[in-house]
């Protein structure tokens, strides 16, 4: 949302009260440099108004009490930044002059805040009562939702708060997350403000999943935590397990992340939108890919999947590596996305095993049999389920098609089957196959590392581009 946008939103919550009378005639819109609530530096007759709105996710500390208390009214200010400057510093007589000399009660600053939020942010008792006197519109919200009582409230400033109250204001109710911080210099620097997220409603969303949002003009993919799930402590810390490893991952094949609200419900987590879509779609609309369209993918998936197994301290494992969770970007590169919604419980240095198996989904064909029948396993999971994603993508269709998702998985899991090469041989060059084979081979020990499937992939690209493999995979449109 742009600064004059926010300008037109604070505007009319003042017109809802008959506040804005002398708007067009005395208040001045143009932003200055002393105006920007953001700079607490002294220079060039720039100030602080010291303590801010309450419900300011990102509140800006005041400036130094005593030379605020010195400080003249800079000559750069318009009638509206005047009166909050005389009002913050507690100045009955000048806010006084300014109000006879027809300056508007109610004239609000960029983030929409009046001088009776300021003066009861600073506990200002005779401001106050004259402000009140003046008609200022007692509920008056800023950006943030804030009023003056809730501003009063927040800094202890109890008798002012109790004269608000006498007037019947109102106080908006906040609810704490379960990561709100005590103090705001704790606040994480990706905290994003919930203002500037756009998120069409009633979509039909399944409760967990991300959805398409805006966040400051760009599109972005939003997951949200419902107030129900807030007060839920196993959703929550998935939630927090979530967000602390998308914090820390950084790859070109990886799902980027943008930020999270965390001070305010609901909590979300913002990352970066594929308007590809996913490769599940991907698939189903195009059906078997070309050798070097197959192999490209691979690569992009076995370099994310390399990136998040090589993390320190402690590896990340998918669990739940399959078409839905890799997406397509606008240049056609895969990224991983899923990875962390899965909790495991750590056995030994290279042993896991799930927190809770009942979390697996059943209908998922991609799961490697040792998450399936709950056993320990190390990373090499994630090459199962990469093995079944390259043969899908190069025999056009799902393991043991046609047979239902649960039929299939008892094949792979409990019989140990492993579908059959169906498409001609041509396609499938020989360290290929056994590349597939290998990844999806039972004993857990046989199947390689990301690491070494790069390399084997590469090696498989060269070979194939060296004998002209490429011409029997393209299809030209006049052969």
């Amino acid at each position: 949302m742009d600064r004059a946008t926010q300008l037109k939103r604070g505007i009319s919550r003042q017109l809802s009260t008959n506040s804005v009378k002398q708007l067009t005639s005395k208040l001045s819109f143009r932003r200055q440099n002393s105006l920007d609530p953001r700079s607490n530096n002294n220079n060039n007759g720039r100030f602080g108004f010291g303590r801010q709105s309450s419900l300011d996710p990102i509140q800006r500390a005041p400036v130094n009490k005593d030379d605020d208390e010195l400080a003249a009214v800079p000559g750069n200010l318009d009638s509206t930044m005047q009166l909050l400057f005389v009002a913050c510093k507690g100045d009955v007589q000048g806010v006084k002059e300014l109000l006879d000399d027809g300056v508007d009660v109610n004239s609000i600053d960029l983030d929409g805040r009046t001088a009776l939020h300021v003066a009861a942010c600073e506990g200002h008792v005779d401001v106050v009562l004259l402000l009140l006197r003046c008609k200022a519109n007692i509920d008056a919200r800023d950006r943030w939702g804030s009023t003056a009582a809730a501003d009063a409230k927040y800094y202890g400033h109890i008798e002012t708060y109790d004269i608000l109250k006498a007037r019947g204001a109102k106080v908006p109710k906040t609810r704490k997350t379960p990561m709100s911080v005590a103090h705001p210099r704790e606040v994480p620097e990706y905290e994003l403000n919930p203002h500037d997220l756009q998120i069409r409603k009633g979509d039909g969303i399944s409760k967990g999943a991300y959805q398409v949002g805006k966040w400051n003009g760009t599109k972005v993919s939003v997951k949200i935590l419902d107030k129900d799930c807030s007060s839920d402590p196993e959703s929550v810390n998935a939630f927090k397990h979530e967000l602390t490893l998308l914090e820390k991952v950084r790859h070109p094949n990886v799902v980027q992340f943008v930020g999270a609200v965390t001070q305010r419900v609901p909590m979300m987590i913002v990352s970066e939108h594929h308007p590809g879509g996913d490769l599940r779609t991907y698939l189903q609309n195009n059906g078997r890919l070309s050798l070097s369209k197959a192999l490209k993918f691979a690569l992009d998936i076995a370099r994310g999947m390399n990136y998040l197994h090589e993390c320190k301290p402690d590896p990340i494992i998918h669990c739940d590596l399959k078409p839905k969770n890799i997406f397509l970007d606008i240049g056609g590169q895969l990224k991983v996305a899923g990875f962390g919604l899965i909790r495991l419980s750590k056995v030994s240095p290279n042993k896991a095993r799930l927190a809770r198996p009942d979390t697996i989904d059943p209908t998922n064909l991609y799961v490697a049999p040792e998450i399936y029948n709950d056993e320990l396993f190390d990373r090499r999971v994630d090459a199962y389920s990469f093995g079944l994603i390259l043969y899908e993508m190069i025999e056009g269709v799902q393991p043991f098609h046609p047979k239902v998702p649960e039929e299939a998985i008892k094949l792979l899991c409990v019989a140990n089957k492993r579908p059959p090469f169906k498409i001609k041989c041509k396609y499938y060059p020989p360290d290929l196959k056994e590349l597939l084979e290998e990844c999806w081979y039972p004993d857990l020990a046989i199947r390689p590392h990301f690491h070494e499937i790069i390399i084997r992939l590469d090696k498989i690209v060269k070979n194939c581009s060296k004998h002209g493999r490429w011409k029997d995979t393209f299809k030209l449109p006049w052969l």
